[in-house]
């Protein structure tokens, strides 16, 4: 049985073979008619067999298995473009055409992925093509598949060759590796630069020195000028070590999909980019999410491990179908969060009357704490809110659309009444709009 499946079990025929076979019986045909013309058709149809033998013996006998080898990375990026490595060896001691088939997870939805290659004799060559991913969660590859044929190409032989393997896809580590430059200067240059006027005084004490010109008259230390017999001032420090929590709502409406991700992605991916942001900044940085009832928790802290304790915690989240009650949320705020933080809250209104009716906790939290609301917009409204119309139709749907969308900015200047901060943002601008925010408040000294 072995025998049968390595000499027999991966044969398939080509359609260069089936064509040539297709000559020879159209030549037999025609030499009943034309009686001359039957030994060349025997002469062709003996030569075509023979090339068939040569064929399957540089395929099946005088020949080793060419080798592949899947190369990735430990964990892939949610929403980014992952390069995916495979290195192929040809071990023939000739020229051959490979077809490669690698088997991608089913999260892709991709089964005609196949790449043509020719490979001259003992030639290596890395294949190197990139996968974006928009769900967490494992994915798993299977096999790598070669075809292999000789330039006859009138024979095909399959190798199947093992390489599954099972990957993670955590939430968008690679936007956080490219901030992480990007957020040494005060406000991102993809939304504009510009200098921010603090909002008060810095009371973080430094250290006590003489007074210098163009030093504030109003950090006179007088107790230590009298001491010192010349003019002491105070020096402050920029206040560090702030809390900061990313409130996440799992609720129904944050499934959503835009460009095929849901919008607890955006929101996870941009939690993870803001908090390793604000880290850098040396705050304190917690998570909390949320949806019907209570979900998890990580404490503002500033250590190292902080910021794979957020990754691994931000891996495990989905979206609950389910109506998010605020009212816990707060409770769970007041209960859990003693001292006065900045809290940015990722969620979505899509009406006045669905702001309406969490209006009064939210308002209760940002008695307590600095609040800040990020919410998205409706991108698909706004084609159609551009649509030209041609009927009545079109006019009403044109007409809700607008509607839907001024609602969306009505949101804003309500939350802004009560002295809650609000951004509107489109999905994909999420996490420089979010970034950009903090980074303004902190160079205002908000928090």
């Amino acid at each position: 049985m072995q025998a049968v499946q390595k000499y027999i079990g991966g044969l398939y025929f080509t359609s260069r073979f089936y064509l040539s076979l297709s000559i020879c019986i159209v030549l037999y045909i025609v030499s009943f008619f034309y009686p001359p013309l039957l030994n060349i058709s025997k002469i062709i149809l003996i030569v075509y067999w023979s090339l068939v033998l040569v064929d399957y013996l540089f395929l099946f006998v005088f020949s080793k298995a060419p080798t592949a080898q899947r190369i990735l990375a430990d964990r892939l990026s949610n929403g980014d473009e992952n390069k995916i490595e495979i290195q192929v060896k040809n071990n023939m001691p000739f020229t051959v055409d490979i077809e490669l088939i690698d088997e991608l997870p089913v999260q892709f939805q991709k089964r005609d992925w196949l790449l043509k290659q020719r490979f001259k004799a003992k030639e290596q060559r890395s294949i190197i093509y990139v996968m974006r991913p928009v769900q967490r969660g494992v994915y798993g590859f299977g096999r790598i598949i070669l075809y292999v044929k000789s330039l006859l190409g009138l024979l095909l032989r399959r190798h199947n060759l093992a390489a599954a393997t099972d990957v993670p896809v955590y939430p968008s580590f690679m936007q956080m590796r490219k901030y992480e430059l990007l957020s040494q200067t005060t406000i991102q240059s993809e939304m504009g630069n510009k200098r921010m006027r603090k909002i008060g005084h810095s009371m973080e004490f430094e250290q006590i020195k003489e007074y210098v010109r163009g030093d504030d008259m109003r950090t006179i230390n007088w107790k230590a000028t009298a001491r010192k017999g010349g003019l002491m001032v105070n020096n402050y420090t920029d206040e560090k070590s702030q809390q900061v929590y990313c409130i996440i709502d799992k609720g129904r409406l944050m499934k959503m999909p835009f460009a095929d991700l849901s919008l607890l992605d955006y929101a996870i991916n941009s939690s993870l980019v803001l908090s390793n942001v604000c880290l850098q900044k040396q705050d304190r940085v917690g998570v909390l999410t949320f949806s019907n009832k209570m979900g998890a928790l990580i404490p503002a802290d500033k250590k190292p491990i902080q910021r794979e304790n957020i990754l691994q915690l931000l891996y495990n989240q989905e979206t609950s179908f389910l109506e998010s009650d605020y009212e816990m949320l707060y409770l769970q705020i007041r209960n859990r969060i003693k001292q006065r933080s900045l809290l940015i809250l990722f969620t979505n209104f899509e009406s006045m009357t669905g702001l309406q009716r969490q209006l009064n906790y939210l308002r209760s939290i940002a008695k307590h704490h600095l609040l800040m609301v990020v919410f998205f917009e409706n991108t698909e409204l706004q084609q159609l809110t551009n649509l030209h119309t041609n009927n009545l139709e079109e006019v009403y749907v044109k007409t809700i659309a607008e509607k839907f969308r001024y609602e969306k900015k009505l949101i804003v200047k309500e939350l802004m009444k009560h002295g809650i901060l609000a951004v509107l943002t489109p999905p994909e601008l999420l996490t420089v709009t979010a970034v950009n925010k903090y980074l303004e408040l902190k160079a205002r000294q908000a928090i």
